[in-house]
């Protein structure tokens, strides 16, 4: 593992995009028919991400599927390091974040890190998934090391996926560690996004740290949220400034739109009812993809089946064989489509194919 003692820290460009707001979608797995990796689709989704403006890629996470440590599949490496070759490639001017999902016990953690390390990934999003019977002590200290080498994302997973309810305590602890530049929250829970957000505004670190909506089932009123606590006598403000999301890996040009759209929307008094309503489209459609009415057994094929209909993908498989979309998933993801064909992307995705698809 290469020398990681010195810590990296974010360029202040980037560290200055992140707070702004990113979108940053969460980079699925490509195989093809007999659950090999597809390195044409796999490097075509990284282009298509750079092309549609997205301000980072997280690779190596959930949507990633973590099955990629397995020895008997041995792709954690490979996937993050096509994911970087071809952000190189594409020489972009502005500020693009490279995001690896890092996830296991300590020397686990820290091995990954030494590799994302090595291949020029700016910050590590720290899973505390499958670490379910750790002391909240542990995993903290497990934190400390980790951004000792490289910056971190806090991820709060909701329990659905492999995840586990933390205390307030834990987050007002976490977000004191230096080199804690973000937290991503996806607990698909409201009390326990207020307890980040309450944590990180009474934290002292509290302007080092953005906010970052992973929670997928409520992405457009996430965005739209400024937090106003009183601390210590005096009233703190933070907003979810962007997201890091699995959803966003699909019609990711759309997502960047819809972000950017927010974004000037800031510092208005009143919004207009009409976003609520585009709150709930777009919280529809993530049911299609994501699945709750299966406890989200079809999250992974289901975002892979909507790349598959673009042309991104040429199936979707999972490593896991019993992965595979619920019945009356595919039914769902047809009534979304023709429902909400604004919330697409197919024009510009087709219009792009052939070029992203190209490894020349």
């Amino acid at each position: 593992m290469p020398n990681t003692d010195k810590a990296r820290t974010l360029s202040p460009q980037l560290s200055a995009a992140l707070h702004d707001g990113l979108a940053i979608p969460a980079h699925p797995l490509a195989l093809d028919e007999h659950r090999r990796l597809d390195e044409v689709s796999q490097r075509a989704l990284t282009r298509y991400y750079i092309a549609s403006g997205a301000g980072g890629i997280a690779v190596g996470v959930h949507s990633t599927q973590f099955e990629i440590r397995d020895p008997e599949h041995d792709l954690f490496e490979a996937v993050l390091r096509m994911a970087a070759e071809e952000v190189e490639r594409a020489k972009l001017t502005r500020p693009f974040l490279k995001v690896a999902g890092i996830c296991g016990p300590t020397e686990q953690a820290l091995h990954e890190v030494g590799v994302a390390a090595a291949l020029g990934y700016d910050a590590a999003l720290l899973s505390m998934g499958g670490l379910t019977d750790w002391p909240e002590a542990d995993l903290l200290e497990r934190t400390r090391q980790v951004a000792a080498r490289m910056p971190v994302i806090g991820f709060y997973l909701q329990p659905s996926v492999g995840g586990r309810r933390f205390t307030y305590e834990f987050w007002l602890q976490f977000a004191e560690i230096p080199n804690v530049v973000a937290i991503k929250m996806a607990p698909f829970n409201r009390y326990q996004t207020l307890d980040v957000a309450r944590a990180v505004c009474s934290s002292s670190r509290r302007d080092e740290i953005a906010l970052y909506t992973g929670n997928d089932d409520n992405i457009v009123v996430d965005l739209l949220t400024t937090f106003r606590f009183v601390v210590d006598g005096v009233p703190v403000e933070k907003a979810i400034v962007g997201g890091l999301l699995g959803h966003w890996a699909v019609w990711t040009r759309k997502a960047v739109e819809l972000l950017e759209e927010i974004k000037q929307l800031r510092g208005r008094d009143t919004l207009g009812r009409e976003w609520l309503t585009r709150a709930a489209q777009v919280t529809d459609t993530n049911a299609a993809f994501f699945d709750p009415a299966h406890a989200f057994a079809g999250c992974i094929p289901g975002i892979h089946e909507v790349l598959v209909r673009q042309g991104l993908m040429k199936g979707n498989w999972c490593l896991n064989p019993e992965e595979q979309l619920s019945p009356g998933q595919n039914a769902e993801i047809d009534r979304v489509y023709s429902q909400y064909p604004q919330l697409n992307d197919d024009a510009f995705v087709a219009a792009g194919l052939q070029q992203w698809r190209s490894l020349s």
